[in-house]
């Protein structure tokens, strides 16, 4: 549903929108209180600390889910003196409620300087003392013996409930037990912390959020990474439900969370983030998507921005298409697999930077030549796409959904983590194996009709598209969903 942009741009972020009405130019889709969500959502005050101070007890907020797929939870402590304490529980299943083994990894991390490709994140250096790992069942240990290099000591493999070292730097040097777990703390190379604070409610306390760097999506690639995104943000060890029995576990008790009810995956109606997004490459993003289940159609919108907090638009992409549902995944409990068909496109320049170079790129692979006009939307399907930014159509990608629910009772709905090296999944085997942040409902409304402004239009299309956004050095990467 998704499919891969690239832009030479002298601009480190861009602004990407999306939706198609029946035949007619591109529309924006404002019904059933999506707009009024989206507008709350730029209007937030939300402070990014820099250099953050992240001494104290971090940990998550939900199971999360790695690429692979891979199920866990994570509880950091950072010290007043550099040193760090952090703590990796993995599991076999996504509740994360059947542990199968944990991480101790102790070390030191001292955060440097701001970074200068992730505008508000914190470029850190770490080093690595210890990492230890215990097995809570036989079959993690006998896995995990398969997974052990040569080098590591035969005589004595992992054993259930028993501690084994797998890094100590006071080892000679060259044995490292963690090479075939494909292990990695490259996530503490950057960093970014929020202060959200909540308007009209001077009793509530501000929420503070711990962002690390994103895991790439290949696990060969991981040791190796530089992040360029985060991965979800862990938060204050006293501040959730969840995080009280993640805070309270240790290595030879780890957490065991509730098992959540198994939620269909139901794509119609109208969708929306729930925070300004961050992607690898500099992106940073809001998302509205409709769905038409009746119809198999999809439409959406992605705008993109050039600051952490999205407050100021730089570019806008629309698409559209269609899209059929396929099985039930194997690799991920609950998530369903779809693929989505890309077939119209128009392109929205938001400030001047983004309209003069889009008028710089000659012929007719991306709208009328020089023609680009600061907020003046292009429909672009008539030149197969935009050659500018690397999209052709029609596109088919493989996409992965799944469905949740916030505290409040609020659907969510989640989809599949782009590739980190900005390829797309346009064959079944690059389905992804975990998501991007979730999008929660934010309307209804009758199958197949959107209400914009005093009209009412019937979808006659769906839509997806992805891309990977600037890097400081000219190359712009826009991921759409």
């Amino acid at each position: 549903m998704l499919s891969v942009y690239s832009l030479v741009v002298l601009i480190s972020s861009v602004s990407v929108c999306v939706l198609r009405v029946r035949a007619d130019p591109v529309l924006l889709d404002q019904s059933f209180g999506c707009h009024s969500r989206l507008k709350q959502l730029h209007g937030q005050q939300v402070t990014v600390l820099m250099p953050p101070n992240i001494t104290g007890h971090w940990v998550s907020n939900s199971c999360e889910v790695r690429p692979g797929p891979e199920f866990l939870t994570r509880s950091y402590r950072f010290n007043p003196d550099h040193t760090f304490a952090a703590l990796q529980f993995y599991y076999e299943d996504r509740d994360c409620s059947v542990p199968s083994y944990s991480l101790l990894i102790r070390g030191s991390v001292r955060p440097l300087q701001a970074s200068w490709l992730v505008r508000g994140g914190t470029v850190c250096e770490y080093h690595l003392s210890r990492v230890q790992l215990l097995c809570h069942g036989p079959a993690a240990a006998t896995l995990l013996r398969t997974l052990l290099p040569p080098d590591c000591d035969p005589r004595r493999p992992p054993q259930p409930g028993l501690a084994y070292e797998l890094w100590d730097e006071r080892w000679a040097a060259g044995r490292d037990c963690t090479r075939g777990l494909r292990f990695s703390m490259q996530e503490l190379r950057l960093m970014r912390m929020e202060r959200r604070h909540h308007h009209g409610d001077a009793e509530r306390r501000a929420e503070e959020e711990l962002f690390l760097g994103d895991v790439h999506t290949e696990r060969a690639q991981r040791r190796l990474h530089q992040p360029s995104g985060y991965q979800t943000p862990l938060r204050s060890a006293k501040r959730c439900g969840i995080c009280k029995i993640v805070s309270s576990a240790d290595l030879h008790h780890p957490p065991v969370l509730p098992v959540q009810p198994e939620r269909p995956v139901r794509l119609h109606g109208n969708w929306v983030s729930t925070r300004c997004e961050v992607r690898p490459g500099v992106l940073f993003l809001t998302r509205h998507l409709t769905f038409d289940e009746d119809s198999r159609t999809w439409a959406g919108r992605y705008e993109h921005f050039s600051d952490p907090v999205c407050r100021h638009p730089t570019f806008s992409i629309s698409a559209s298409g269609n899209y059929s549902r396929g099985n039930t995944s194997t690799a991920v409990s609950g998530a369903v697999e779809f693929t989505f068909t890309v077939t119209h496109m128009a392109v929205t320049p938001m400030d001047v930077a983004t309209t003069s170079l889009l008028n710089v790129f000659r012929g007719r692979d991306c709208g009328v030549e020089g023609s680009w006009k600061l907020g003046v939307q292009q429909d672009v399907t008539f030149t197969s796409g935009c050659a500018a930014l690397g999209v052709r159509l029609p596109h088919t990608e493989y996409e992965l959904f799944s469905a949740g629910q916030d505290p409040s009772g609020r659907g969510l709905l989640y989809n599949g983590q782009r590739p980190t090296d900005g390829s797309s999944p346009d064959r079944p085997d690059r389905r992804a194996t975990s998501f991007q942040p979730p999008l929660i409902r934010c309307g209804g409304g009758q199958k197949g009709e959107r209400r914009i402004g005093d009209q009412l239009f019937r979808l006659s299309a769906g839509c997806g598209s992805n891309a990977p956004d600037a890097i400081v050095t000219l190359i712009l990467l826009l991921t759409l969903m």
